[in-house]
């Protein structure tokens, strides 16, 4: 037996690979299935099965091209909604796999479908169990994400996770491993372990969720500040449900090199935004106006998925090279409709003589000077509401970058200030720039290095908490 976890860090996914005796079974799959065959064929196994933990919320799941590709079965819990070409499981429904079986546990809680998948080896023995959103380490699946037509309320959907976690979970031996859809940074919980792996016994020991004393507590602690989930879950979800373009046709459409003067003329569709994809410290030295900043380097698609509109078509920019890279993880948080990029990237825009935009960068200790002597100066701090209550700079004004996709958030911002913005280590900051430019207002600053570096100078600032983080 084999298993390999395949990990995506911009997302915090874990999808999975199991190989028994020349069979191999793949969980929770990406969109870009090349790796997951890839794989297979040098292990010389062929894939058999595609088990989905449920309809995924954060990432469009790799399970129609995969079994298109492989003629894999696709397998979904009990309770499944859906007209696509899948097998619904039986609860306790067993799968066999070369030399090991594969065990269907339903967990309803997360989602009405959602279901784990016990591994028994070769002895007959529980060896892992793969818990999707179900469980993670250090925490458990968000229970808000009811999809459309289920009159579910949360605490409905949290007291059904209780009830799958005492039933199906926790009854396994303490030392069968645990292998989760998620780890640290995901949006699908509220505050995920760093390890992406754990064992039954490590997380009936320390998992708050999991040491509630009654059903009642367990609603209370694991649905007590939730934030709301990002806009794209719903969309995403339906789209797992529903099917999608397959990304060879996806690639046809949107990996297409476009001149300058073919770019502006596409450019002008009001439908139309412009993606920069490039470093944060490469954009601010130069880009095309109004262009949305989403740099690769950070958690590009989640960001993508938060702030951008699925319903307007995309212009990328890139570094060149990095143009399929760029499509591909757009199209694993839905994007469909993207419609080629600038060849030569913003060099070639440049060098046509066409006009730019910058963004000025500050240190920290420039913004310290300005704030004893410039009385239009604001701070502007785009980290999240519990990032900020937990320390912030004094008179600091916050907006959280999720929230600047609407202008209405942005009415205090106005162009006679002189506007000073950051995040924790600077990527966030200069995603929000690139938003509050494209509103018409200018008088920016980012501030390198974010409340980071700001904390490392302390010098010439005050700092303060929330009445809420001193509780």
């Amino acid at each position: 037996m084999h298993i390999e976890q395949l990990y995506t860090k911009c997302l915090s996914e874990a999808a999975y690979y199991i190989e028994s005796n020349g069979e191999a079974a793949i969980i929770d799959p990406l969109r870009d299935v090349d790796q997951y065959i890839e794989l297979a064929k040098s292990r010389n196994t062929v894939i058999k099965y595609i088990f989905e933990t449920h309809f995924h919320a954060d990432f469009v799941s790799g399970h129609l091209d995969l079994s298109d590709l492989t003629g894999a079965t696709i397998i979904y819990g009990p309770d499944t909604d859906t007209n696509l070409k899948v097998y619904k499981a039986k609860d306790s429904e067993i799968f066999p796999l070369g030399d090991i079986s594969i065990k269907v546990l339903h967990t309803p809680g997360h989602t009405l479908e959602s279901s784990c998948y016990l591994v028994i080896n070769e002895e007959g023995k529980d060896h892992a169990v793969f818990t999707g959103d179900t469980l993670f380490v250090g925490d458990v699946g968000r229970p808000d994400l009811a999809q459309k037509g289920e009159e579910l309320m949360m605490s409905e959907l949290a007291g059904m996770l209780y009830d799958s976690l005492h039933s199906k979970i926790m009854p396994l031996a303490d030392d069968v491993m645990m292998y989760p859809g998620h780890g640290a940074g995901s949006s699908c919980g509220k505050n995920l372990g760093t390890e992406s792996f754990s064992t039954i016994g490590e997380q009936k020991a320390h998992n708050y969720a999991l040491k509630a004393n009654s059903r009642e507590e367990f609603i209370k602690v694991v649905t007590e500040g939730l934030t709301a989930p990002p806009q794209y879950f719903p969309i995403n979800a339906k789209i797992n449900k529903e099917g999608y373009l397959s990304m060879n046709a996806l690639m046809e459409e949107a990996n297409v090199p476009l001149t300058v003067d073919e770019f502006k003329k596409l450019k002008k569709d009001a439908d139309t935004l412009i993606l920069d994809t490039r470093h944060a410290s490469v954009f601010i030295n130069g880009f095309i106006p109004e262009s949305i900043f989403i740099g690769l380097e950070g958690r590009f698609a989640e960001w993508a998925g938060i702030l951008l509109p699925f319903d307007k078509k995309i212009l990328l920019v890139t570094e060149p090279g990095q143009e399929k890279d760029t499509i591909v993880r757009l199209a694993r948080v839905g994007f469909e409709k993207i419609i080629g990029y600038l060849d030569g990237g913003f060099e070639s825009w440049r060098n046509a003589d066409e006009k730019i935009d910058i963004i000025i960068d500050v240190e920290p200790d420039e913004l310290a000077m300005d704030l004893k002597f410039d009385e239009n100066l604001l701070v502007l701090d785009v980290r999240k509401e519990l990032e900020y209550d937990v320390e912030h700079l004094s008179e600091s004004m916050n907006i959280p970058l999720e929230n600047l996709i609407d202008p209405a958030s942005m009415t205090d911002l106005e162009e006679n200030f002189n506007i000073y913005i950051h995040c924790a280590g600077g990527y966030r900051s200069v995603i929000a720039s690139s938003l509050i430019k494209r509103q018409g207002i200018h008088n920016i600053r980012n501030v390198a290095g974010g409340f980071d570096a700001i904390k490392k100078q302390e010098e010439g600032f005050v700092f303060e908490k929330t009445t809420a983080a001193l509780n």
